[in-house]
């Protein structure tokens, strides 16, 4: 296989000279855990007493990681990925809000994004965050099983409602929808959520996509029942994997409230359980569509080389590689250029807004094991090669 993610000119082809030395300095200053924590204290500060940021914000990591504000100021973003074969997703990343006003504004949001989406063939999926569209308390006991009052029982039924009103949009114009997965015991909820509207909207082919986050150890069996159902009830299934992005969060919630962690015990085990997933998945592709949203080399070209194997077309629609905005040049542009079906995650929305997504996308690259420094030495190279002058 001819895929050399080591090749820098392509992995960077997007970028300007400038654009590079930006890159270089904002993963310099995240290889650092310490500054990255001052940073975000000083950033809830300036927030909570209303202190202008964006000046500070939007020139660094915000144009890093995010494609603009609203839907019409990722144009430029979606733009420039089209050029070198890379789509994009639009992914409104307004997060913890709950009130009923933020709900409503989220679901228009989410349904212009979707709309965009039908109009521009450089953007090949829709997406939405579940968390987005009701209470953490209705998410939580629901999928606990608990008892609801009626008003719980009210605020549930309207969000399977309005991801009903978010499926049917996508539906409407033909372009598959992700739904990310959320904490652990938010995700019963979910799950059965989006098994309803994979039976409603996917009988001809996978539309809607649930979200296997293959860090917890019960996935691999979830997607196996999954996939069962689909076949017995007549549903294609769409099935996006991805690692995991709260694992501290979910071990230290299992060790507060003495529950067994629903996470792997190792990074091996993960790497494990998502590539035997990729691997069922694609011995299943009569049934189940694959979008592999990974940054590890290795996942990546199992997929690719599964699908060599059996002469499975590069552009097969069946299969998408996606990586986030501003992370891994390397995989995606060197996959698009060997042809794959491959597309960027692309954040957006109002800056003060946007921050918790930043910061965790920070504090993951300083938290997971060798990305940043991963990531600056590909930059450095291009920088490098280009004779940049420093």
């Amino acid at each position: 296989m001819n895929i050399d993610f080591k090749n820098t000119e392509i992995a960077f082809i997007s970028k300007s000279n400038l654009d590079m030395k930006k890159a270089k300095f904002l993963y310099k200053v995240m290889g650092s855990q310490t500054i990255t924590k001052i940073a975000k204290v000083l950033t809830d500060i300036a927030l909570s007493i209303r202190f202008p940021i964006n000046w500070a914000v939007k020139p660094t990591i915000y144009n890093h990681f995010v494609g603009g504000e609203t839907i019409a100021e990722c144009d430029k973003a979606v733009a420039n990925l089209h050029k070198h074969d890379v789509g994009a997703i639009l992914d409104y990343s307004v997060e913890g809000k709950e009130s009923l006003a933020d709900i409503e504004k989220a679901l228009k949001e989410t349904l212009d994004s979707i709309k965009n989406a039908g109009k521009n063939a450089n953007i090949p999926f829709a997406v939405f965050k579940p968390t987005a569209f009701t209470t953490s308390n209705v998410l939580t006991k629901v999928s606990a099983g608990e008892t609801l009052s009626p008003e719980e029982k009210k605020e549930a039924q309207n969000f399977r409602d309005r991801v009903n009103t978010l499926c049917k949009a996508a539906y409407a114009v033909n372009t598959p929808i992700l739904i990310d997965a959320e904490d652990s015991w938010y995700q019963n909820f979910i799950d059965e959520t989006v098994e309803e509207m994979m039976q409603k909207y996917n009988k001809e082919k996978a539309i809607v996509f649930n979200t296997w986050a293959m860090y917890r150890h019960d996935r691999l069996d979830h997607i196996k029942m999954s996939y069962q159902k689909a076949v017995d009830t007549g549903y294609f299934l769409g099935a996006k994997f991805v690692r995991g992005a709260y694992m501290e969060k979910e071990r230290e919630r299992a060790e507060e409230m003495g529950y067994e962690s629903p996470i792997c015990k190792d990074k091996a085990t993960t790497d494990k359980s998502f590539d035997d997933a990729l691997r069922f998945s694609f011995d299943k592709r009569d049934r189940i569509s694959v979008f592999n949203g990974t940054h590890n080399e290795d996942s990546t070209l199992l997929l690719a080389e599964l699908m060599e194997k059996e002469g499975i077309p590069k552009n097969d629609p069946r299969f998408w590689f996606s990586q986030l905005y501003g992370m891994s040049d390397d995989i995606s542009f060197n996959m698009a250029k060997a042809g794959y079906n491959v597309a960027k995650y692309l954040p957006y929305g109002p800056v003060k807004h946007v921050l918790p997504y930043l910061f965790r996308r920070a504090m993951e690259n300083t938290s997971v094991e060798g990305q940043t420094s991963r990531e600056l030495k590909l930059i450095n190279t291009e920088i490098k090669r280009r004779k940049i002058n420093k």
